[in-house]
């Protein structure tokens, strides 16, 4: 009894001195700052630590010129922070910072801020202190406004706003002139300010998924956009002026209201990236062969009954997306995409394909599941990509699952790509295999029938005799 008392009275007193042993997130950020202060550092990582509050020690370090604090769970910075004044990148993303403070307006020689992933409702006004800013990345967080000082920051080359709750812009975006990318997803923009038009060095901007009913003319300035997001908006036209972009490479308009293709694209002619899926389309004009540089069009979910010829000028398209319409047929000229390597038309109310599907030897993925299909033509014999093992980044196949086939026989469709290849590709040899194993069975059974007559005729003969 005496000894199980001594024992427990060492766990005891060796408790403490354990959990003093074990250091604190806080602790360990102390012994790094002051590695970092002894060594003259101009670099310091505290990311991943689990800190739930900075050491005041951090305003110590005045010479460094990067720090990292990401993926903390940091609420706040401690005003100390304003002493970095050589600091050039911080990031901040991943904590859980209602706020910046004020002293933020210090760190003048910042060239890049990373504040993603945070809770912040409001960015402080001495935000436009920070003149030499060239990146700055806000996205994710919940951002309702920006402060008008956020036009001082005019050499500003990034800056995404994406995933908060902005539902508007200031004018004064209009003075951020060096900005090459704009990105604004996933917001309540209902409208855009006129001085978007001054940020003519622009080349990439993603407004998709707000709730814009419209674009302002001013838009037209921007001649060096080469990418433009407008997806899952309320738009139902484009301005006529928009049809200055000529530069355009990527342009996305899924996701909206539109009853007719915008016909102001139709100028967009260096544009590889087209987007019209999931609007109110009925018909594609002849027009769309004058996008002769479209690497990838998508006009899926919509009304289309049709597709017309001119898609056959299309001979750089690699990715085709015509899924969930109501095409009843498609044009020969299809044949004529001969880069084609991706082609969707599933869900749609095909009956049969086009014998020129077969030129198109780079097809290494086509879906027409959900449609009427009966028969397949024979020149997709020729479609060898399709049992490649990949398309591009991803798995290569052939979908026809829920159509009515009746050739290739449902035995061959079994058993996957490459038996229907080879049956297109053989099918008369097939059928003459097919008759000649049905002839050889038919006489088989007709022999086992003489045979067997002739058996019996002989039995009875013996009874005859024995009797």
């Amino acid at each position: 009894m005496r000894c199980l008392l001594i024992f427990l009275l060492c766990l005891f007193f060796a408790a403490p001195a354990t959990a003093q042993e074990t250091p604190t997130p806080e602790d360990i950020a102390r012994e790094r700052i002051a590695e970092a202060a002894a060594s003259g550092a101009t670099e310091l990582d505290l990311s991943w630590l689990g800190l739930t509050e900075l050491p005041y020690e951090i305003g110590n370090l005045t010479n460094l010129k990067s720090l990292r604090l990401e993926n903390n769970q940091l609420k706040s910075l401690p005003p100390e922070i304003g002493n970095l004044t050589h600091l050039q990148s911080l990031g901040l993303g991943g904590n859980q910072l209602n706020n910046l403070p004020q002293e933020v307006g210090n760190l003048i020689a910042l060239h890049t801020l990373y504040v993603g992933d945070t809770k912040l409702s409001a960015l402080p006004p001495e935000i436009g202190n920070l003149t030499n800013l060239q990146i700055l990345n806000l996205i994710s967080n919940k951002l309702i406004s920006l402060p008008p000082e956020i036009g001082n920051l005019t050499n500003l080359k990034e800056l995404d706003l994406s995933y908060n709750e902005l539902i508007s812009l200031p004018p004064e975006i209009g003075n951020l002139t060096d900005l090459k990318s704009l990105e604004l997803w996933e917001n309540q923009l209902s409208s855009l300010p006129p001085e978007i038009g001054n940020l003519t060095n622009l080349q990439e901007l993603g407004l998709s998924d707000n709730q814009l009913i419209g674009v302002p003319p001013e838009i037209s300035n921007l001649t060096n956009l080469k990418s433009l997001g407008l997806g899952a908006n309320q738009l139902i036209s484009l301005p006529p002026e928009i049809s200055n972009l000529t530069n355009l490479q990527s342009l996305g308009l899924g996701h909206n209201q539109f009853g007719n293709v915008p016909p102001e694209i139709w100028n967009f002619r260096n544009l590889q990236s087209l987007g019209l899926s999931d609007n109110q389309l009925i018909s594609v004009p002849p027009e769309i062969g004058n996008l002769t540089n479209l690497q990838q069009l998508s006009l899926s979910d919509n009304q289309l009954i049709s597709v017309p010829p001119e898609i056959g000028n299309l001979t750089n398209l690699q990715q085709l997306n015509l899924s969930n319409n109501q095409l009843i047929s498609l044009p020969s000229e299809i044949g004529n995409l001969t880069n084609l390597q991706e082609l969707y038309l599933s869900d749609n109310q095909l009956s049969s394909l086009p014998p020129e599907i077969g030129n198109l030897k780079q097809l290494c993925y086509l879906s027409i599941s959900d449609n009427q299909v009966r028969h397949l033509p024979i020149e997709m014999g020729h479609l060898s990509e399709l049992t490649a093992t990949m398309c591009g980044i991803y798995s290569s196949g052939f979908w026809l699952n829920n159509n009515p086939v009746i050739s290739p026989p449902p035995e061959i469709v079994n058993q996957g790509t490459a038996a229907i290849l080879d049956y297109l590709n053989h099918q008369a040899e097939w059928h003459v295999r097919q008759m000649v194993s049905q002839i050889a069975g038919g006489v088989g059974v007709l022999a086992i029938g003489v045979l067997a007559l002739r058996w019996r005729h002989k039995r009875r003969k013996d009874k005859k005799k024995r009797a």
